[in-house]
Formats: C-alpha cells, structure tokens, sequence
C-alpha cells in the first residue's frame, strides 16, 4: 500500500508559521510607525528651533555686521552669541540642505555682506531673507583723530544720526562715564576715531556708547596701555590728546610725547598751540583762529599750558593709537623743544637747549625766505 506524500509541515507548524508572519508584521508596522513618528517629532522640533527666539513684547534688536566672506556657520555662531536665534546648528541646516530649508519656512539664503539690524523676534527664514536682501540699514560715518565732541556732534547731526545737542549731552552723561570707570567729567578723548555703520535714528547715548567701547577694545590689545589703571589712563590719554593735535609724521609723535613728558618732569608749561586753539573753539565758542596771538597765550584757563605748568584738566582732542602709544610708550630722550622746520612733510627739528631751539627757528625762516 502506497504511503500518502506529505509537505512534511505538520498543521501546527502551519499555525506557526501563519502567527509569526503575523507577528512580523507587527513588529514591522510597529517600527514603520515609530521612525515616523520620530521623523515628525524630530520635524516639530526642527520647525519650533527656527521660530523666533523670543516673543515680539521681549525682542531685543542687535546691530549684526557681515564682513566680506563670513560663513554661515560664523554667521549663525554670532546670531546665536547675540541670542537672536534659539539653535545655531539648526539654522546651519536650514542654509546648508533643502529638506530642513522647507521647514523652516522656504527661504533661501545668500549671505551679503553687510550691517543689518536683527531682532530675536525674528523667524530664521526672516534673517534669512534681510541677509540676503544685501540692503544695509545704516549709515556709514567716519571720524579722522584728533575731532572734539563738538566736531563730531557736527558730522553725526549732518549725516542724520542724532541731534548735535543730544550728542554733547550724552558726552557728559554721568551713567556712561561711571560705566567704563572713567576719571573725568567728560568723554571727551574717549570717542575712538575710527569708521562707524549707524543706524538713522539711533540715540545719541547709543552711538556714544559704541564710541567708547571701541576705544576700550582697542586699548586691551596694547599690552601697555590695557595694564593702566583707570587714573594713568586718563592722564596718558590727555597727553595722547595734544600729541595728536601737535604730530603730522606718525615716527615723531613718540619724540613729542617725550618733550612733553621731560617738561612735565621739569615743572615747565608745555607751550603747545593746540590747547589755546581748543580754548578758543571749544570753551570760548569761536572760529578756528588764523594765527595765534600773545593776548591768547594770556587766556585765564586751566587748558592753557602757557599759563599753566601741567596737562589740561581733560582730553582736548579724541586722539588715535599712534597718539596713544606713543604717550604710554614715549621714549627717553633729552630734548624739550620741538619746532616744525618743513612745511611739506611736516616734519620737526628736536632740541635739548632754548638756544638750539632758536638757531633751528632761525635756519627754516631762512630756508623758507631763500625757497621764496
């Protein structure tokens, strides 16, 4: 009798077979749903890191400067350090692929250089959008060494900064001045010479404030003057103030700053001619003199350094780091004197005695009537 084939699969292998296909379907749907789920999460949390950093009511609104060849990844650091964005790597993403730039909002983004003003109330797909746009809202203001507050208010009120009025007044501004610790009653000599990207509108106080941190950071990269304290500062900084009204070739401030520091040593007045002009034009309020007179070496003040055997109370002049390392690094020398003997380069004869000091007088009013 023949034996029946079988599949040699019992029926409760079937069975067995038949629940773990089931079981593997679940697993798989399980799986299936949980990496969607997570993909969603992850999505959500994407999309929540690209909103604003804060609300509109708590915004704050930074000045943001884009040099020439920032990265994003820079950029996005830098947004992060202001607390303008809430996650720097997911604004890296959102620049850097199309998936993430979709969620956070479509925005693509062509970094141009730049000064833009960056609110944390901003979505990255805004910052997206203004720093591509390349429209820069500031203007640019440059300041030459050696302007005084009310040379300064002149430019900032022309170029529709702020009001010149406003300017002098937060030049004196108690909060300010106690601030940065300094030892003065004005900050006059503290508003760093340098080229400014400002807003329209910005308040006086704001652009005095920028001013001054700007001399602060450029005094804690000279190791000799960041080591001052606040007191020796003042008094280097109102040396470096007429240094740089008296100076016109950058290698003899150092030998001016000197003259002036030996006379000091001496007890005997600087006779420099740029403390009279201050007088003239910031005190008294009138036009730049032509010529300096004898009644003007007479002039009552505490500015005047013929009257006077010391510095002026304050800074006359808002002087640049050639001035100022050259007050804090003068060298030794034995001269006193000093006296221009060209026109042309600007450049000084330096004595040690009067009377060379007046044979040198006497050898370039002979030059100059010869060259006539």
């Amino acid at each position: 009798m023949k034996q029946k084939k079988t599949s040699g699969m019992t029926e409760y292998d079937r069975r067995g077979i038949r629940a773990l296909g089931t079981k593997g379907k679940r697993i798989f749907y399980t799986a299936l749903f949980s990496l969607a789920l997570s993909a969603i999460i992850a999505s959500l949390f994407f999309i929540y890191e690209t909103r604003p950093a804060s609300s509109a009511e708590a915004a704050i609104t930074e000045r943001v400067e884009v040099p020439e060849g920032m990265t994003v990844k820079k950029f996005a650091r830098m947004l992060k350090e202001k607390k303008l964005i809430k996650n720097e790597n997911a604004f890296y993403l959102a620049a850097r692929y199309s998936f993430f730039r979709i969620l956070a909002g479509g925005v693509e983004l062509k970094l141009e250089s730049g000064v833009y003003r960056i609110s944390s109330g901003m979505s990255v797909a805004d910052i997206f959008s203004l720093a591509s746009s390349g429209k820069n809202e500031y203007v640019r203001t440059s300041f030459p060494e050696g302007l005084t507050i009310s040379k300064i208010a002149e430019r900032l009120e022309r170029a529709g900064i702020c009001s010149a009025a406003d300017f002098k007044a937060a030049s004196i501004n108690g909060e300010l001045i106690k601030k940065y610790d300094i030892r003065s009653s004005t900050l006059e000599g503290y508003l760093f010479p340098d080229t400014y990207f400002f807003t329209p509108g910005m308040t006086s106080s704001s652009v005095v404030d920028m001013m001054v941190k700007n001399f602060f950071e450029h005094i804690r990269e000279n190791p000799t003057l960041s080591s001052l304290s606040p007191a020796e500062l003042q008094t280097t900084l109102v040396l470096a103030s007429i240094v740089e009204r008296e100076y016109r070739v950058a290698d003899e401030a150092p030998l001016i700053a000197s003259v002036f520091k030996n006379r000091i040593a001496k007890n005997i007045g600087l006779y420099s001619c740029a403390t009279i002009e201050y007088i003239i034009t910031e005190i008294q309020g009138k036009a730049h003199p032509d010529v300096i007179t004898y009644s003007d070496l007479k002039i009552d003040s505490p500015y005047n350094t013929y009257k006077w055997a010391a510095l002026p109370p304050t800074p006359i002049s808002n002087p640049g780091m050639i001035a100022l390392k050259a007050a804090a690094e003068a060298p030794k020398t034995n001269y006193y004197y000093f006296r221009l003997i060209d026109e042309k380069t600007g450049r000084h004869a330096f004595s040690e005695y009067f009377d060379e000091h007046i044979k040198e007088g006497v050898r370039y009013t002979t030059k100059k009537a010869a060259e006539n």
